[in-house]
Parts: C-alpha cells; structure tokens; sequence
C-alpha cells in the first residue's frame, strides 16, 4: 500500500510539472524556469548587473529586445516595485544564468495604475544575466572602479570587433563600395544631376538609419517608419535641412552629402569614428558603426550677401528634426 501511495503521489507531480510547462511558482503570481544554472551567488538588490533580455507578451509579439539593440541593460539591480515583477525575477539568479520569468500583469500593477492594452495574462522575459559585480561591503569608490574597470574591457571589446562587423555587412549585402581616406564607405545607388554641394549649401535628405543588423533606429520616410512599426504621430516625416560643411552632423554625413548632387541616393556604412565613436548616444552603442540609406532630395545656395553665422554645436538627426519642425510651426498672433 505504501508503494501504491508513493507511486502516486510520483504521477501526480510529474502530471502537476508537465501541465505547469516546467514553471515554478514565485511571489506575486511569478512563473519561472531557470534554464542555466552555474551556481553562482544570487543577484543582490544594489548589485551591478548586465544582462541579456527579451521582453515578449503571451502570444510571442515582441515588446524589446536587447539583442535586437545591440546593446544589454546596464544597471544596479533595484528593490522590486511588486511583489512578482522582473526585478523580483533577476534576484533568483546569479552570473552566468538564463531563465524565463513571467510576470503576471495584473499582481504587478500599482493600485490605481491603468493596466498595458496587451492580451494576455503575462509578461514573458527570457534572460541571461551576463556579468554580477557584487556591492556586498566594497566602498562606494571600489564599487565604481570596478564597474569603469568592466565597462572599458567591454569597449574595448566591442571596439576591436567594429571591422568585421563592417567587412560581414558589405559581404553579406554583396557590395561593392568606395572607401574614402577617412573610412567611410559608400555606395551611389542612383546617381542625381547637377552640381555638388559646397560648404555652407543648405542640402534636404531623406533617410533611413540602420545597424549593420539591419534594425532600424530612426528614419524621416513615414512609409518606413509604419513598416518597422516605429511611426510616432508627433514626428514631422519629411526632409530635414542639413547645412553641409560646418559640422553641423556627425562627420560621415558632412563627408558625403559634398559628395551627392540632387537627386542622388546611395549608402553610406560608417564605422563609428565619423559617428557616435567611444561615447554612442541614447540609442547607440559606442563603437557602434551606422548604416544609412540617404537621398538629396534638394540643394540650396546660401544668399552670398547675408551674413554667415557662427558654425553651431553638432546635433542628431533627431534635434534636426525638431528644429525643423519648430521652424515650420505658425506663429502665434
């Protein structure tokens, strides 16, 4: 009888874990499966963490992805905001491990939160925890050296592997390109008419910017931008003025909007020393080169007897889109 009863209670929890799909139960409606685990120490709330991560919802559309980025969350992991969120779900790990972590959608809701327009019960993470510095009791200035002492080692990482990142791009796009003294590599794709920019013209472009991933982080050609899902109401798509010349634009498109005439289009893969080099921006890496696929849409010649104005500070193409934007708007009575 005791064996019968031992049998059973075997059944049912193998009954219980197939139909669980292999998910544990944690706080807050939590589900979890670690996949990896290298027994290392458990993340600590205040520990430096970078990691891997896929935001998805229960129908697998994905939300974010940190691969899609090219780029990992870098932070000091924070006291979970819910009982059961993704904070709560990183503490069950340690350096080295994956999981996916479902967080249910409703437990981590704050009272009087209006809950996110997805179907489902779940958000499902699937995570890889790369690197764990520890706080434990290191001073706030060993803490932080060690954080700049990682952080420099992955630059450089990333800086020594931008070249062939670059040579795969132009061998897996089967193109032939012109290689300037400064780097920069081009294609003309349609050749325009006329003259060449000079310094100080004012030249109108279309673009679109990619990673040499092919994901798309910013374009001003609405029908793009719907495709790829990035369409923001708010944005004016149309084409923004460039004063050519007078550093106006990171180096690589200074370099080769002098070398188009309107009407041209071409390709431009720039490797990160003519971009965002060592620093990167909000959304890019440093050491992170750029493809953009540009047209010259219109030139125009500065009045020769108006005077020139000081050379401003370089912006991003997304501040030269606001500006325009602010410029088009009409005036107030």
């Amino acid at each position: 009888m005791m064996k019968k009863n031992l049998m059973f209670l075997a059944l049912a929890a193998i009954g219980l874990a197939s139909c669980n799909g292999g998910f544990k139960k944690g706080n807050g409606g939590m589900l979890y499966d670690i996949h990896v685990d290298k027994g290392a120490p458990r993340v600590k709330e205040g520990d430096f963490i970078s990691l891997q991560l896929i935001a998805k919802t229960d129908g697998d559309s994905v939300l974010m992805s940190t691969y899609e980025q090219g780029r990992p969350i870098i932070t000091l992991l924070q006291k979970a905001q819910a009982s059961g969120d993704i904070f709560a779900g990183v503490k069950l790990l340690g350096e080295g491990d994956s999981a996916t972590i479902k967080t249910n959608i409703d437990s981590i809701m704050k009272k009087g939160m209006r809950r996110p327009p997805l179907k489902g019960k779940y958000i499902v993470y699937e995570v890889k925890v790369d690197k764990v510095i520890p706080k434990g009791k290191m001073s706030d200035t060993a803490f932080n050296s060690a954080i700049t002492t990682y952080l420099k080692a992955q630059a450089e990482v990333m800086k020594k592997a931008e070249p062939a990142k670059i040579k795969k791009y132009i061998a897996d796009n089967k193109l032939t390109v012109t290689t300037t003294a400064s780097g920069l590599n081009y294609i003309i794709t349609k050749q325009g008419t006329g003259d060449k920019p000079a310094a100080g013209d004012t030249v109108e472009v279309n673009y679109v910017g990619k990673f040499v991933n092919g994901k798309l982080f910013e374009t001003n050609l609405k029908e793009v931008a719907q495709k790829e899902k990035t369409f923001n109401p708010m944005m004016q798509y149309k084409p923004i003025p460039v004063v050519v010349g007078v550093k106006a634009v990171i180096p690589g498109w200074d370099e080769a909007l002098q070398l188009l005439n309107k009407g041209s289009k071409a390709t431009l893969i720039i490797p990160s020393n003519l971009a965002y080099g060592e620093q990167g921006n909000q959304v890019i890496q440093p050491f992170t080169p750029l493809v953009f696929d540009i047209e010259v849409v219109d030139i125009i010649h500065p009045d020769p007897n108006a005077k020139k104005p000081a050379a401003p500070a370089p912006l991003t193409l997304q501040q030269l889109q606001q500006q325009a934007k602010q410029q088009q708007a009409p005036a107030k009575k």
